[in-house]
């Protein structure tokens, strides 16, 4: 009885013992900022394992490895070693010994390499200090294996060890030895033995203890594969090497079979590494909002926040953006107030195309951000370009204005945005006084922000291109100019001083300087339909048709790169990106900004009527077309086919100049094909049509295309003429004013008005007409101001 009462207080203590040290190690890790504490508070567990370890009994051993801990905690490094050479830790390691054990053996190798590390080489030398670092790897390794082999020993038998504390968790001191190994690699050098070490570390078949431990080595892989691995020196995993547990080596079991799925480049491992992560952070997020919880919260939500930036990172490689807001999306559920990540989510929607929800997480955005005024010129630039909610845009803007600061960097962007609306807006009003008047705020606004910011080249080119619109030549050559020269590369305001050149008449200063634009932008698309109008007034047609023809090639190049992405945006890409994708990617973006400068260039309309036009018969073109098989497997993006429309129009106009009819019908065709329910398309059926003096149905196609798009001046202008030609002038006295007041600077509109009012004796309001058609063709470009974008860049 005596002697069961001396085991019960000896396993007594031991417990008691072990259950402080761990409460311990849980709430501080052992650091140097923790020594003291530790000395504090850990003296009555030192002084009951050093006497428990002078007995002999079962849990000798165990008392000893317990010890080596508490002096780790306590900062005694070669205190520790010395116990551990005394045990002979490689000694203790045997097969069928019991899972617990297996971790404390584990977690002792974990701190013989933090001690090692600690206590540093006994020589400068560099053979010794290469050998120390060898056996400290050596330890952390050694660790990582043990510690995965009892977690997967413990899964498998689920029993509690005889007579200490079953954690649920393998322990900080595990955690970090076992992420230490690939790092000491890579502290080297040696990112292949990395990369191996953690391939090694993430193929150990999973248990329900690791799952927090493989989320963290996923992420680390990944980021060393993104910023540290070569993609020409890039080997995929080796899985020929035999699985399980080798034989006395005290491996754990790693996943085997003839299926096991293996990258085939760099990005692809690390984009399944990525999404492993995330799976794993997703499920494991703390949704709990409780101030108890709040460590616990952040803790997760960091560990997301840096799966999410790195799969951003990888995603954005491969154009995948509608995959990576759908990442965004599942992160939403715990990232409540958090910027990052909605301000990541609006980018990735931007990117993939849906501007109207990315409005919405932009106004989430400042709604936590209240002072961010970037993300409200984000949406102002958002409704301003895209969503064509032009008056929304203003007030976002307006909004940014109230709470910036005066001195703010941004306080001239701000009024850069402010006037970009007011033009914008004054393009859509249909009254004279109230387009004066947004015409004259947009005025202020840029001269504010140029007065704000006088070397801002932006504010000056928006100047002088409101300016050019209000027909003010002079005023707006002179800022242009200012604006090229604190950015001569600035292609928008090269454009704007071409046409400003050819507003004036100058056309053979407005060739030279276009000339030398293309050669800085060769394949500008919008520049070459301007040269091409040109050429056609200095050379004739036939030179614009060479022109043309060379703009088609370079649509071709644009377009087979552009099928490139759509290929290597599938689940499982045919072949791995290169830096030729990464411009391909590229030249989608600037065909999509291309597209504004090249629709409906004869009359620059981007009134509400035009915007909505555009977008119903795109759609319905799209859908049309897939009916044709020949169409069915249309590849490349929406904006690639438009520019190609865009070109075969213009290429019709030159067939027509030159009396070529079956050639302007060929080009017409090939344009329907394309986009068959397009306004421009009905616009050129009625050109060929006139042409043919068919002017019943060239009226009939005129008016098909003013159905769809009622703010088209050129069908308006053209249909006007045919209803005077069938001697309905009444009729087209109406179409011609409603083309004058959707474009009062139109002189093509003025004077067909004037020869309408001819027709039905109205000599004065004739007179009138040609009049006003005179003074606006002394200061009309080539091709309308407002063909060049409007943009926050």
């Amino acid at each position: 009885m005596y002697l069961d009462l001396y085991f019960s207080d000896f396993y007594v203590n031991f417990i008691t013992a072990e259950s402080k040290l761990e409460d311990f190690v849980e709430q501080n890790m052992p650091l140097d900022k923790n020594i003291l504490k530790a000395k504090s508070e850990l003296d009555d567990v030192e002084t009951i394992l050093r006497n428990l370890s002078q007995k002999q009994s079962k849990i000798t051993v165990e008392s000893k490895l317990l010890l080596a801990k508490v002096l780790y905690c306590k900062g005694s490094h070669q205190a520790v070693l010395d116990i551990y050479d005394k045990l002979g830790l490689d000694s203790l390691c045997k097969d069928n010994i019991p899972p617990r054990l297996l971790q404390l053996i584990a977690e002792a190798y974990a701190i013989k390499g933090f001690c090692l590390e600690a206590i540093g080489p006994s020589s400068t030398s560099k053979f010794k200090i290469a050998e120390q670092e060898e056996k400290v790897t050596e330890c952390y390794e050694r660790a990582g294996d043990l510690a995965l082999l009892s977690q997967q020993e413990r899964e498998k038998a689920m029993l509690s060890s005889s007579g200490g504390v079953v954690r649920e968790e393998m322990g900080g001191i595990l955690e970090s030895a076992i992420q230490q190994s690939p790092l000491m690699y890579i502290k080297h050098g040696e990112i292949s033995k990395a990369v191996g070490r953690f391939r090694e570390l993430l193929r150990v078949i999973e248990s329900r203890f690791t799952q927090s431990l493989r989320q963290g080595l996923a992420r680390q892989l990944a980021e060393v594969l993104i910023r540290g691995m070569c993609e020409k020196t890039y080997s995929p995993p080796d899985l020929t090497r035999s699985p399980g547990k080798d034989s006395g080596s005290m491996k754990p079991r790693k996943y085997s079979g003839s299926r096991l799925f293996i990258p085939r480049d760099v990005n692809e491992e690390a984009l399944l590494l990525l999404l492993i992560a995330e799976a794993v952070a997703t499920r494991e997020a703390v949704l709990n909002r409780s101030e108890e919880h709040k460590e616990a919260r952040q803790h997760s939500f960091g560990n997301a926040t840096a799966v999410y930036d790195l799969l951003a990172i990888t995603l954005v490689k491969r154009a995948q953006f509608l995959k990576l807001s759908e990442s965004f999306e599942k992160a939403m559920r715990f990232s409540y107030d958090e910027f990052h990540i909605w301000h990541q989510f609006a980018n990735a929607l931007i990117c993939a195309g849906k501007y109207s929800r990315a409005l919405l997480v932009l106004k989430e955005c400042s709604s936590v951000r209240p002072d961010n005024t970037v993300v409200l010129l984000q949406a102002a630039k958002l409704c301003y370009e895209y969503l064509h909610q032009v008056d929304e845009g203003i007030r976002l803007v307006k909004q940014a204005l109230e709470g910036s600061n005066e001195n703010s960097p941004l306080e001239a962007r701000l009024h850069v945005a402010l006037g970009i609306g007011y033009s914008l807006k004054a393009l859509e009003v249909k009254l004279q006084t109230d387009r004066h008047n947004l015409h004259k705020q947009a005025v202020q606004a840029f001269s504010k922000a140029h007065t704000l910011d006088p070397n801002d080249y932006l504010a000056l080119f928006h100047l002088g291109l409101q300016l050019a619109i209000q027909r003010q030549i002079s005023e707006a050559i002179k800022y242009t100019r200012l604006a090229l020269r604190y950015r001569n590369d600035h292609i928008h305001s090269l454009h704007l001083l071409v046409l400003l050149f050819t507003a004036q008449k100058k056309y053979e200063e407005a060739m030279s300087l276009i000339k030398a634009a293309l050669e800085e932008y060769p394949d500008n698309l919008s520049l070459l339909l301007t040269r091409c109008k040109l050429e056609e007034v200095l050379q004739g047609p036939e030179v614009a048709l060479v022109t043309c023809k060379h703009m088609l090639q370079l649509w071709k190049d644009l377009y087979e790169n552009d099928s490139d992405v759509d290929e290597i945006s599938s689940e499982r890409p045919s072949r791995p990106p290169t830096a030729n994708d990464r411009s391909t990617f590229d030249r989608r973006s600037f065909a999509q900004l291309q597209l504004s400068e090249c629709t409906d260039r004869d009359t620059g309309s981007i009134r509400a009527e035009s915007v909505a036009a555009s977008r119903v018969e795109q759609t319905l073109s799209e859908v049309a077309s897939s009916l044709g098989s020949h169409l069915q497997s249309k590849l490349g993006s929406q904006q690639t086919w438009l520019l190609q429309a865009q070109i075969w129009l213009h290429l019709a106009e030159l067939y027509l100049s030159l009396n070529k009819m079956s050639e302007a019908e060929a080009c017409v065709q090939e344009t329907s094909s394309i986009f068959p329910l397009s306004h421009q398309v009905a616009f050129m059926k009625g050109r060929v049509q006139e042409h043919k003096q068919h002017f019943v149905d060239a009226k009939a196609s005129y008016e098909n295309a003013v159905s769809i798009n009622p703010a088209h001046t050129k069908s308006l202008q053209h249909l006007g003429m045919v209803l005077h030609y069938l001697e309905n002038d009444k009729r087209a006295e109406k179409v011609l004013r409603e083309a004058v007041n959707i474009d009062p600077t139109s002189h093509q509109s003025w004077y067909l008005l004037g020869l309408v009012e001819e027709s039905l004796g109205q000599d004065e309001a004739a007179s009138k007409c040609h009049m006003t058609a005179l003074d606006l063709e002394s200061t009309s470009p080539i091709v309308p101001f407002t063909i060049i974008p409007r943009l926050l860049i």
